[in-house]
């Protein structure tokens, strides 16, 4: 079950400094909405302290998490069968900064089955989207009860799928948009990368007469690719579409080789048999650059981090490079979309915040070691330039705001108190928003993009879609 801490400096729907952070209850989850007998019970029972979770504290016997609602705009769950290590979210043209609730998002997500042949690509549609409802306290009239629980009921979200099926595991998917075309780019275990048309999929989760058809015609399943790679030496994860050039695809291998794809006539692509092939060990992440179409970066098992211009040859492309960006595998990283930053997580669980205008120092600007565990996903926030999110394999996903400073004043007057919890708290970074937990191994997240403050991460134990009351 999902359990968080918000941060010290939450934020309410409106942008305006919120309540003080709540506070967490040493009781389970399920017991949140307990029967009227639980309710009796409690009343002869004195109710226990109740404190923030830490991160890295050891529960005693008779404690256990519970979620707290009230930091919390929306949260729901989601749930596949086979795990979806991978996803992107699919733009839609429903409206760009979207606050209004019931809320509808599109995804598309591939699968990590136990065989090959059982893989799939799918398209999802999640409507219904509801905020958390406020508590309130449960009447007796049975009638009542009954209209609560009919109501309960509409408010739950809608999930609707459709799968084309997929051959190996998907190792990494990324969504892009060509001409008003949905496509969608996966990276396989067998070492193909695969294009693909998300029109038909899309329309069924959006028609039920389309989707009765859909499920009817097995070979819209068997929907082949519009485009296969399979000019990689090794199966990769590293992929990224460009922002600013439609079409444009750069993939990384296993085996430190990246290629660079262009668009070409009639729906395929010229995929350059050039390498770019500085990296000494395998590639793990690609970010285009927001601001120069010719411009990537990448990440890699080697340390390091490197800035490439695809108008080079791929021998002479690498323009800039950290060597020894992290202190193990680079993992992943994110590209600022307003300001000259890219954000690092590696395998030593620190996040390194990295200004382009200084990076051959190879110093970062900033650098938190707040997880315990692999950093596994890090993404700056679509309009907030200071604001970015990152998870990792210690089932933590974190929100963090560049622009919070820590106030020494109110720090030391928590220490002079002397209150534990306090004292906990401050040795937070203050950039450290909120912790969301709940998941098992968190492989990937992102902000929706038309969405506002609405975060989506995957792990083995599925989906979790959610707005905190921080971003």
């Amino acid at each position: 079950m999902p359990f968080c801490i918000p941060g010290r400096h939450a934020m309410d729907e409106d942008g305006d400094p919120g309540p003080p952070a709540p506070e967490q209850e040493d009781a389970p989850m399920e017991d949140a909405e307990e029967d009227e007998e639980g309710e009796d019970a409690e009343e002869d029972t004195p109710a226990g302290p109740s404190e923030v979770f830490l991160p890295g504290r050891q529960l005693e016997e008779d404690e256990e998490l519970v979620v707290d609602e009230s930091a919390y705009v929306m949260f729901h769950q989601a749930h596949t069968g086979d795990p979806c290590l991978s996803f992107d979210v699919v733009r839609d043209r429903l409206g760009d900064n979207r606050t209004e609730y019931p809320l509808t998002m599109y995804m598309v997500a591939g699968t990590q089955a136990d065989k090959a042949h059982k893989n799939s690509v799918i398209v999802m549609k999640m409507s219904n989207i509801q905020r958390n409802k406020k508590s309130k306290e449960k009447d007796s009239d049975d009638e009542e009860s009954d209209e609560s629980d009919d109501e309960e009921e509409e408010d739950l979200p809608d999930l609707e799928t459709a799968t084309m099926k997929h051959h190996g595991c998907v190792n990494r998917i990324r969504a892009t948009t060509i001409q008003d075309t949905p496509l969608a780019a996966t990276w396989s275990e067998t070492g193909s990368v695969h294009v693909w048309s998300l029109a038909r999929p899309l329309a069924a989760v959006d028609d039920p007469m389309v989707a009765s058809a859909y499920a009817r015609d097995s070979e819209d399943k068997k929907a082949k690719p519009l485009f296969t790679f399979k000019g990689h030496q090794q199966e990769g994860f590293a992929m990224d579409w460009s922002p600013l050039k439609a079409g444009v695809l750069a993939t990384g291998d296993c085996g430190r080789h990246i290629h660079v794809w262009q668009p070409a006539e009639g729906g395929t692509w010229h995929v350059d048999q050039r390498p770019y092939s500085a990296h000494k060990g395998s590639v793990e992440d690609i970010q285009w650059s927001p601001s120069e179409p010719t411009v990537f970066a990448s990440c890699s098992v080697d340390k390091s981090i490197r800035i490439w211009d695809s108008r080079a040859a791929p021998a002479k492309a690498c323009m800039l490079q950290v060597t020894d960006a992290h202190d193990s595998d680079v993992n992943v990283i994110s590209w600022n979309r307003t300001d000259p930053f890219i954000v690092s997580g590696g395998d030593d669980g620190k996040l390194c915040v990295w200004d382009l205008r200084s990076l051959q120092s190879g110093k970062p600007v900033a650098l938190f070691k707040h997880h315990s565990a692999p950093v596994t996903t890090v993404e700056w926030h679509p309009s907030d330039s200071t604001v970015f999110a990152s998870g990792g394999a210690d089932d933590q996903v974190v929100q963090w705001d560049l622009a919070v400073e820590r106030d020494d004043e109110a720090a030391a007057e928590g220490a002079a108190e002397g209150a534990e919890e306090d004292q906990k708290l401050n040795e937070l970074p203050p950039q450290l928003l909120f912790i969301h937990q709940g998941q098992e191994d968190v492989k990937e997240l992102h902000w929706h993009p038309q969405a506002t403050g609405c975060l989506l991460s995957t792990a083995h134990s599925g989906f979790n879609v959610f707005r905190t009351i921080s971003v």
